[in-house]
């Protein structure tokens, strides 16, 4: 690790490595997202790169900065998916073997992912900070050149082309809101962008599972985290860095804010429903963020969404959750009298306050409903949450007993 904070001339010399073998991904204008944060909001689809992810573009630089010896060693990366991805891409296209170690936690479709760019997966502990530990043994026992996801100048050289790019895309740019797990994106891209115009505000969002980079921040005791399971796993780092706080977050970032997964799941529905892309959790915090902090982001806001590699098991639950945070869907579950007629009494109360009912469930026999009683539960597509609201008023008024 170089012991001095990258230059805007690095991330230039990045781009000239990585260019010809990157994406320069689309910005795009999102009506209904800057109807939301009152700004015109410029999405940067980093979801749309090679391997899904900003990633890749550190891991290239990296590489293309190794000798050959250094290459043959082979590498090995520690990883909770997209870092490892661009490992993968990234040493096949110079020829080098890689050995990623995933937690594992890691979703399927990233280990199987990361396997297909010819990766060797190893899986080893529940969270990335177990996977890192265990990387550092193969390391030593192999003499394997380690390439850290985010304490490398190289690396963060390589995600700063992000903010170069959306700093030639977007020319009056007045503020830009950026995801944090390790915080390389963050400091490459704040480099880049304060270089140009040092007026431009970088706000981060972190997971509320691993809120350490904002603790410290904040200037409050970092709280030891036991566990870090979040939708957002590209972000759940369990301990933040002190050197990437120290060498770039404290003195280039403006804010930083926090966001649990209800509201993540609600803004990877938000752009799947109204901006027509697939953003993973860590990368859907930036609007969740942006809404929640209520920053001045000026005229022109750039929100980077740094990956859409979700994993498709995931998609159905955050589907539901996002659509119940907004008051789209609604599980009603309720006791009513075993009578004839009393189910269809409800579902023409449905019918009557114009919901849409998508999955019905009785049960005789659960705990707490008599011999005379019976329980459904409904599942409900609904307008918003007044209306949600409005239905289970009607139930109650027709007898039910809302559980």
């Amino acid at each position: 690790m170089g012991a001095m904070p990258i230059t805007f001339d690095d991330i230039l010399k990045a781009r000239e490595r990585i260019q010809d073998k990157i994406q320069i991904t689309p910005v795009n204008h999102s009506r209904s997202v800057s109807e939301r944060l009152g700004t015109q909001a410029v999405l940067k689809l980093e979801n749309q790169q090679t391997t899904g992810s900003f990633k890749i573009r550190g891991s290239l630089n990296k590489m293309l900065n190794l000798t050959r010896a250094e290459l043959d060693k082979g590498l090995v990366a520690s990883s909770a998916g997209n870092h490892a991805q661009g490992v993968a891409y990234a040493a096949r296209s110079v020829g080098a073997k890689a050995h990623v170690v995933m937690p594992e936690t890691a979703p399927l479709a990233k280990i199987i992912a990361t396997q297909a760019y010819g990766a060797e997966v190893i899986l080893q502990g529940r969270i990335y900070d177990e996977s890192y530990a265990h990387a550092r043994e193969l390391e030593a026992k192999h003499g394997y050149t380690f390439v850290h996801p985010f304490e490398d100048p190289l690396i963060i050289a390589g995600q700063g082309t992000v903010g170069l790019e959306i700093s030639e895309q977007i020319p009056d740019l007045d503020s830009i809101v950026v995801p944090i797990g390790g915080g390389g994106l963050i400091s490459g891209v704040a480099t880049a962008i304060k270089a140009k115009n040092p007026k431009v505000r970088v706000y981060g969002v972190v997971s509320s599972a691993a809120p350490g980079m904002k603790q410290m921040f904040k200037h409050v005791p970092v709280d030891p985290v036991s566990s870090v399971l979040t939708i957002a796993d590209g972000i759940s780092v369990k301990r933040p860095s002190q050197k990437m706080y120290d060498d770039y977050i404290c003195c280039l970032v403006d804010d930083i804010i926090e966001v649990n997964d209800e509201e993540i799941a609600e803004s990877i529905v938000y752009f799947l429903e109204r901006a027509k892309t697939m953003v993973e959790g860590s990368g859907a915090v930036v609007l969740a963020g942006a809404e929640k902090a209520g920053w001045d982001l000026g005229k022109k806001s750039c929100l980077v969404l740094s990956g859409g590699n979700i994993d498709l098991n995931l998609v159905s639950k955050v589907i539901e959750r996002g659509l119940s945070a907004r008051g789209r869907l609604i599980r009603i579950s309720c006791i009513v009298p075993d009578r004839p007629g009393t189910l269809l009494r409800l579902t023409n109360i449905i019918a009557e306050k114009g919901a849409n009912v998508l999955d019905v469930k009785h049960d005789r026999v659960r705990a707490g409903v008599r011999m005379s009683e019976t329980a459904i539960e409904f599942l409900l597509e609904t307008r918003s949450a007044s209306h949600a609201e409005e239905l289970q008023e009607a139930f109650r008024a027709a007898g039910a007993r809302i559980t």
